[in-house]
């Protein structure tokens, strides 16, 4: 899963950064609204942490800009502004929490989760794909009750493929999705092609079926029932 975190405070931004990549998050971050901008504008997120007060334009307005373009990315508030007519401004432009600083990592660790879930897995914590359980809490992949040794970023393809099962997803948006902000860096596919072949591998290993498809030219896709 892919968090934008919008943030202009250092160390409260490198504090979040840490806690989620602990978590195994993919995270990207933005110090100011232009930056913001270009990276919604760019990229799908799976959950966006968005303080209201930047120093170069207001945090409501990327809200409104992502309600223009009607992208469905998950947004929780983050900020120490408290009034209520801020909370509700956000929560009618379409964000889908408000947490008010200062705040427990923890406690953002799971208004994360439960965002995620009722985006993506109808307020479920596991995905089933065919014979594989994806627990989205403790980021884990299992084939009959046991659980699969992927590394985080084997478990980030196929968690995005599942989201996407039975489309065709590109080699560039998974690349964009695993690559946080260094996408720019990779002049090929050859790190893509090393992770898709670790998981098949794992998978045929561990007796579960090899649900990952090539779809050639184009990129891959899970087929699932």
């Amino acid at each position: 899963m892919k968090i934008l975190l919008i943030e202009d405070e250092k160390q409260l931004s490198k504090s979040i950064l840490t806690y989620l990549k602990s978590e195994k998050y993919i995270c990207d971050l933005a110090e100011d609204f232009k930056t913001a901008a270009e990276k919604l504008e760019l990229y799908d997120y799976d959950c966006i942490l968005l303080d209201l007060t930047l120093p170069d334009g207001n945090g409501l307005h990327l809200l409104k800009l992502l309600k223009e373009e009607r992208k469905s990315d998950g947004v929780i508030i983050i900020s120490a502004k408290n009034s209520l007519d801020d909370k509700i401004s956000g929560l009618q432009l379409g964000a889908d929490d408000y947490l008010a600083k200062p705040f427990h990592l923890s406690e953002l660790g799971a208004r994360i989760s439960s965002v995620i879930r009722r985006k993506h897995f109808k307020g479920n914590n596991t995905i089933l794909i065919n014979d594989l359980e994806i627990n989205v809490d403790n980021k884990s992949i299992s084939f009959e009750k046991k659980t699969l040794d992927f590394t985080r970023k084997e478990y980030d393809i196929l968690l995005y493929l599942s989201v996407n099962k039975n489309k065709i997803v590109s080699k560039n948006a998974i690349a964009e999705h695993i690559a946080e902000d260094n996408i720019d860096f990779f002049d090929n596919f050859d790190f893509l092609y090393a992770h898709i072949k670790n998981i098949k591998k794992k998978l045929t290993l561990a007796g579960a079926q090899d649900c990952i498809k090539s779809v050639y030219g184009m990129g891959y896709k899970i087929e699932a029932k």
